[in-house]
């Protein structure tokens, strides 16, 4: 997988400072910055000084090539004219009115600069449970979806590792579980995959997707936890069939105790939206599995990889086993039944 070589890069943090003098040179503001978390990027919370609105300054990985930062810079400007109601940060111009320069931090490669609006909620994984979320989900996906299939953007072809379109090239990884009869289910997932569902994604339309619709890039307001405010994190987006997209978000919002009736009421509420076809409707359960057999896959290479890390690494990997596992012991045809209920 040499796509994945971003996901092996080390971190490379922004000095505080630096961030600062980032933030005078391209925005002409000042204030308090904030280093928050993420996976690739250096990110930072600033409070202008003049009292503004909080928003967030970004700055890309170094092996994050500008094309692939064009490709999240031109999906938000896409959205914030096609659809402004959709709960995603907005990009603040420059002091030049550019939505995104190149800059070289201090002894650092060239890096693209970005500053957000700020999204206030609280993140999803904090949230109680709540019986209309999952359907509040699958609905804000389809608009989601369905405002993004109107963008073309060369960077949606580039390989990306967790492109669900390129799930074979993950078999090899698998070598990294230990335990048999894991490997062989997720092995048997791959191999439906490349049986059952590839030839035919091949032939769907395809747009681009968020392709990471997980409760971690998710926002709900804390006095109406039932409701989601913010969709974070465009940093794997790919052109994909957009069943692709729902299927990732499902194998993460997939309740293992009751696997066939949580994606039939995830996938129901994307098909009143936007309504799936029966051959979409038909691929949907492999693809979760497929997805489900990448993170585990992935996350046990890059354990291995980076054995300082692996707890971190492999914090998802016990609740997408019993996911895989829920899936793989349903009666047959039992979540095809439920689909056709939940999508007449």
């Amino acid at each position: 997988m040499p796509e994945a070589a971003v996901l092996c890069a080390p971190p490379a943090p922004v000095d505080l400072n630096e961030a600062t003098r980032l933030l005078q040179r391209h925005y002409g503001l000042s204030g308090t910055l904030t280093p928050l978390g993420g996976e690739r990027d250096a990110n930072f919370l600033v409070q202008p000084a003049d009292g503004g609105a909080p928003c967030m300054l970004k700055v890309s990985h170094p092996v994050e090539s500008a094309v692939v930062a064009d490709f999240q810079t031109q999906a938000l400007l896409h959205l914030a004219a096609t659809e402004p109601d959709l709960p995603v940060q907005r990009l603040l111009p420059t002091s030049s009115g550019a939505f995104a320069v190149v800059d070289t931090p201090v002894g650092d490669a060239p890096r693209v600069v970005r500053l957000f609006s700020y999204l206030d909620g609280l993140p999803l994984p904090k949230a109680p449970p709540t019986p209309g979320r999952a359907a509040h989900a699958g609905a804000l996906l389809a608009r989601l979806d369905a405002a993004l299939a109107g963008l073309s953007h060369r960077a949606g072809e580039l390989p990306l590792p967790w492109d669900l379109q390129r799930a074979l090239g993950t078999r090899s990884l698998l070598a990294h579980v230990d335990d048999p009869a894991r490997r062989a289910l997720a092995q048997a997932a791959l191999d439906r995959f490349a049986d059952e569902a590839l030839p035919v994604l091949r032939t769907l339309p395809r747009q681009p997707i968020h392709n990471d619709f997980n409760p971690s890039n998710l926002l709900v307001d804390p006095q109406a936890p039932e409701r989601l405010v913010g969709i974070l994190d465009f940093g794997d987006m790919v052109a994909a069939p957009r069943i692709v997209d729902l299927a990732v978000a499902a194998s993460y919002h997939l309740d293992a105790q009751a696997p066939a009736e949580s994606i039939a009421a995830f996938a129901g509420a994307y098909h009143a939206v936007t309504p799936l076809s029966m051959q979409e409707r038909t691929l949907l359960p492999i693809l979760v599995a497929t997805r489900l057999a990448m993170v585990v896959a992935i996350s046990g290479w890059r354990a291995a990889r980076e054995p300082a890390n692996a707890a971190y690494l492999l914090r998802n990997n016990g609740a997408s086993w019993a996911r895989l596992a829920a899936l793989a012991a349903l009666p047959a045809n039992a979540l095809d039944d439920a689909l056709r209920h939940a999508c007449p």
